[in-house]
Parts: C-alpha cells; sequence; structure tokens
C-alpha cells in the first residue's frame, strides 16, 4: 500500500546525532567529577530519553540520588542546547526524501523521546519547511514506545492512524508502532544494526533511503 502520513524518529533516522550526544554526555560527566564513556557505550544508551541516557551514564551509585542527577542532567541540557549543531548532520538522502515525499502530498512528521526543545530547534534547523509536525519529550505525554507523542503529532496534523507508517531504528520504535497499530519500517544506518532489529522484532528492514522511499509507495 501507498502511506499518506509517515512519521519518523529523529536520531539515528532523519539525523547522525551520535557525536553531540556523546559530547554533551561526557562533559555533564566531567563536570560533576564522573568517568566518560566512549561513543559506542553511548550509542547503546540512547532511545528512552535523555533523562534516561544520563542516568545510563552516570555512575550506577550516583544515578539514583536525586540532587547528582538534576545537577548533571541540567549540565546536560545546557551545553547540548549551545552545541546540537556542531556534528549533527541528516543521513545521506534524506533531505531529498523528505522533498520528495513533500511533493507527492505526503504528510511528514517526527515523534521522537528527544527533549521537545531540542526536536523542534533540529526540525527548525534542518527540515524547515518540510515537515507538518514535530513532537519530543513533554510533560503530560508519556515516552515512547507508548504512542502518545505519535498520537500527538497526528492531532496537530489533523490525521489518523489510516495509512500512517511509523519509521524508525531502534527496538523502541518497533515497539511504538505495535502499540500504535501501524507498520513500522526499522533502518539500518542508525543506532542499532540489522541483528539486532531482528532479534527485537523488525518485520520491513531498509539500508538506503532510496530503498525506504520505495517501501512507503509500495
Amino acid at each position: 500500500m501507498s502511506f499518506k502520513t509517515v512519521i519518523f524518529d529523529l536520531d539515528g533516522t532523519l539525523l547522525d546525532t551520535l557525536t553531540d550526544l556523546a559530547n554533551a554526555v561526557n562533559y555533564a560527566l566531567k563536570v560533576c567529577g564522573y568517568p566518560p564513556h566512549t561513543t559506542e557505550e553511548i550509542r547503546s544508551y540512547v532511545g528512552n530519553g535523555i533523562k534516561n541516557l544520563i542516568k545510563r551514564a552516570m555512575p550506577s551509585d550516583k544515578c539514583e540520588n536525586e540532587q547528582e542527577f538534576d545537577v548533571c542532567f541540567r549540565e546536560f541540557c545546557g551545553y547540548y542546547d549551545k552545541n546540537m549543531y556542531v556534528c549533527t548532520k541528516p543521513y545521506d538522502g534524506i533531505i531529498n526524501l523528505l522533498e520528495k515525499l513533500k511533493k507527492n502530498g505526503i504528510k511528514v512528521a517526527i515523534v521522537s523521546n528527544k527533549a521537545d526543545f531540542a526536536v523542534k530547534k533540529l526540525a527548525a534547523h534542518f527540515f524547515d519547511g518540510l515537515l507538518d509536525a514535530a513532537v519530543g519529550a513533554r510533560e503530560g505525554l508519556r515516552l515512547k514506545p507508548y504512542s502518545d507523542t505519535l498520537d500527538a503529532a497526528l492531532s496537530e496534523m489533523n490525521t489518523s492512524m489510516e495509512d500512517a507508517v511509523y519509521v524508525g531504528d531502534s527496538e523502541v520504535d518497533i515497539k511504538t508502532a505495535a502499540n500504535a497499530g501501524i507498520p513500522c519500517i526499522s533502518v539500518t544506518w542508525g543506532f542499532k544494526h540489522r541483528e539486532f532489529l531482528i532479534e527485537n522484532g523488525a518485520e520491513c528492514i531498509v539500508s538506503d533511503v532510496e530503498e525506504l522511499f520505495c517501501k512507503i509507495f509500495s
């Protein structure tokens, strides 16, 4: 079927944000006196929102201390807000894909567990004029894999689940689509590998943007 609405995850799907995320995490850890992590370690922490990212990065005996967590979290947010565009860039072919979708009358949204302020800033910076909605983590909405943020995006676009598809790079995205009752297309260029996606229930996997475009219009 040809989809009328395409909802994208952000980190690892539309944008390669890993280096900027890793730099912000390690900056916050350094300020707080905690040991740093490799980029690959931080890759494995991403996907369940910034608060969970920081909890996973902090030493296990520190992350449950509310005061210490709040300090580390604030340091991360302050640094990332000022440095989220340093190394971040769209994956190859993404801008062209979004332009094609717009040209063909497809509604396009971003739904992410990233903080809403960051989602909107990144969306405006990289995809100005190419999106119909961009929703991140905010008060009153449960994070993915609950479908709250997806529902909010559909509401903003004044559309429904019918003929919609979710595109993402992780097991969280697979579960989100399942909870929303819509198909999921998993991409292999992001933060998770093909084998991991298969192990976590991926039924439709693409390895490049051209293949993704064909799946959307199949």
